[in-house]
């Protein structure tokens, strides 16, 4: 089944197309990655597609529902996490999950329930009446997420979740992403321009100037690249280019760390290197492909940070009731 479905939408900001001629089939159940450098156009999509940014031109559905004929249906069935921070410090963590309640309809006993499942199930069951501003940062995006989830969304939207964390944070909201998953069957739905985050999705697509360019398992999408990454370095890296191309049939690259070479099988490969080459080995580093590699195949460029781009999702969310 699908989850979202989405076909040549358009958005604009004046004459420039955050998103441009967009195609999006995500299914039920999965854990979907989106992923492109700032200002592909991941905040504007994510904001068409939770109802807060009508299309420009183009049509989705979401949970079965059209974006912008079905609005108030949409919304009962998804929730969100923005990519800043919306919580309120001076409130405990339960009573910004109560007031969540509250917006969503939910009654006093219903809320109650619903706020101690989420806080038990993003492990703040113990911090329930700790104010919010002595949470971590990593606690408190927890929190958002248990927020987005207490009305017991079919899909949740995830706008850059890991952003400013650290390495050991962002590999346990991604543990708690998985929980979901797999306990609830919620369909999460992600945009990152994370590259090594994008692993822990089931399907990925790779967006940039407000398209699609390419889409898959992360195997998938790393298999069109099919070779490993050999980096080699010598005595004389002169000389080993030119034995490289002259014994073994390889082209080889020039860089600051050394020769890169692709090969189908590094590990037969590699030994023949260090026997046959006629030129010392000083260090050889082999690396299988890798998302970075794919977005380098499809755009010519590595990810790009820090571009400017429409506004955040969060300055959209007053739209959201």
């Amino acid at each position: 089944m699908t989850a979202i479905r989405a076909a040549g939408l358009y958005a604009y900001y004046g004459t420039t197309a955050a998103v441009n001629g967009l195609d999006l089939t995500v299914p039920t159940g999965s854990v979907f990655g989106f992923l492109g450098p700032n200002g592909a156009g991941k905040t504007t999509t994510i904001a068409m597609l939770t109802t807060l940014l009508p299309p420009t031109a183009g049509r989705a559905e979401v949970a079965g529902f059209d974006v912008a004929g079905q609005a108030a249906e949409v919304r009962r069935r998804i929730g969100i996490v923005f990519q800043e921070s919306t919580l309120d410090l001076d409130l405990t963590a339960a009573e910004n999950l109560r007031f969540q309640a509250g917006l969503c309809g939910l009654s006093r006993q219903a809320a109650r329930g619903a706020v101690s499942a989420m806080l038990d199930l993003m492990d703040l069951s113990a911090r329930g009446a700790t104010p919010v501003r002595h949470f971590s940062t990593g606690m408190r995006r927890r929190l958002e997420i248990a927020r987005g989830l207490l009305a017991g969304p079919q899909i949740l939207f995830l706008d850059e979740p890991t952003t400013g964390l650290d390495a050991q944070t962002r590999a346990a909201v991604w543990d708690h992403l998985e929980r979901l998953r797999r306990e609830r069957g919620v369909t999460v739905f992600v945009t990152t321009h994370q590259l090594e985050e994008a692993e822990h999705c089931d399907r990925i697509a790779i967006a940039d100037r407000g398209k699609v360019i390419t889409e898959g398992t992360p195997a998938e999408l790393k298999s069109v690249i099919g070779a490993d990454l050999v980096a080699l370095r010598t005595e004389d890296d002169t000389r080993a280019r030119a034995a490289l191309a002259e014994r073994f049939s390889l082209a080889a690259e020039p860089s600051p760390d050394g020769l890169l070479i692709r090969v189908a099988d590094a590990a037969t490969l590699v030994p023949r290197l260090c026997t046959g080459l006629g030129v010392t080995v000083r260090e050889v580093n082999v690396a299988p492909p890798t998302l970075d590699d794919v977005y380098l195949h499809h755009t010519g460029l590595a990810i790009r940070e820090g571009e400017t781009g429409p506004p955040a999702l969060g300055d959209l969310g007053e739209g959201l009731r």
